[in-house]
């Protein structure tokens, strides 16, 4: 998952993402209300800007799914926890490099849902990266992406929103359907995962009205990196890492959290908020396909047609917002 590259959210209408924090997929992790104003349409840009946020957008989602790949290549030495500790060491420099929090000025009514953020984000890629290791990328990505689409859906009356929330349900119930190859504690880590993303879409919410700019989400991420300190030592000290999986950690901290978190920055500012909500609904496709060409993780047509349904639903229900 990726980092909410800001605290102030966007109204739902205003935001088909910014992972933000209009209830949509895209709307969830990224720009978690970016300072800006609203970015205009794309017919109104230039060219050469227009061009530079898609190949940006495109960089920042290949790269968030590469560093999952890469960081899966030290499950066998420090396991999915110990890369998920180094993953929010990483973050945790990154944010609180850029949000600069100002923790003595806190207030305790700040601090609560600044805790609470900090505890589900560490769940958060916990749960994710724990079902990567049993059920691979693509599916993981997959389930975790229905936390956003469900808080996405859930408050819509419109027809043509039940009937993605139908398209989504039913798109689960056949990826998770009994067959002796169906891994359910995997498929129950990515069910987690979505959960603690739409709880992290809501508090960043709460953080964002009450704490000024990014001070909020670089205070929980340095909390949740401190949470993980232990968690950390441990790994080290029982499952001694070796050069190449540490490395392989930390690249995929870079890739997954300051690299995505950076470009969103960049292409919240050349590209409307509905595009870029647009094309984080092609998440779960680019990670089933670095988990096909990275790790050799196939899925069959009728996983495919699962994960497309659900990509479809969310597409459709942006596509479909007015305002």
């Amino acid at each position: 998952m990726r980092l909410a590259p800001a605290s102030r959210t966007p109204s739902p209408r205003a935001t088909e993402t910014a992972h933000r924090t209009a209830p949509t997929p895209a709307d969830s992790d990224l720009g978690q209300g970016l300072e800006q104003d609203p970015a205009p349409d794309l017919d109104q840009r230039p060219t050469g800007r227009r061009f530079a946020g898609v190949a940006t957008m495109i960089g920042s989602g290949l790269s968030n799914q590469t560093g999952a790949a890469i960081g899966s290549q030290a499950f066998p030495v420090i396991g999915p926890i110990g890369v998920v500790a180094v993953r929010q060491y990483v973050a945790a420099i990154v944010l609180l490099a850029v949000g600069r929090p100002r923790l003595r000025s806190f207030t305790w009514w700040q601090w609560r849902p600044v805790m609470g953020l900090a505890v589900v984000f560490g769940t958060m890629n916990l749960s994710l990266y724990s079902a990567i290791d049993r059920i691979g990328l693509g599916l993981a990505v997959t389930l975790e992406f229905l936390g956003p689409l469900c808080i996405a859906l859930a408050g819509s009356r419109r027809r043509v929103d039940a009937c993605c929330a139908l398209v989504a349900a039913a798109a689960v119930v056949t990826l998770m359907r009994p067959r002796p190859s169906a891994d359910y504690p995997g498929m129950g880590l990515g069910l987690l995962a979505a959960v603690c993303w739409a709880s992290y879409i809501l508090l960043n919410r709460t953080v964002g009205r009450r704490v000024p700019g990014a001070q909020g989400s670089a205070a929980a991420a340095g909390i949740s990196a401190l949470m993980f300190l232990p968690v950390g030592i441990a790994v080290a000290v029982h499952q001694p890492p070796t050069v190449s999986a540490a490395a392989y950690a930390i690249i995929a901290g870079v890739l997954s959290s300051a690299v995505p978190y950076l470009a969103d920055l960049f292409t919240l500012r050349r590209v409307p908020a509905q595009a870029f909500g647009l094309f984080m609904s092609v998440n779960p496709v680019l990670a089933a396909l670095v988990g096909r060409v990275g790790l050799g993780q196939s899925l069959g047509w009728t996983e495919w047609i699962s994960v497309g349904a659900i990509v479809v639903a969310n597409a459709l229900s942006i596509l479909t917002r007015r305002g």
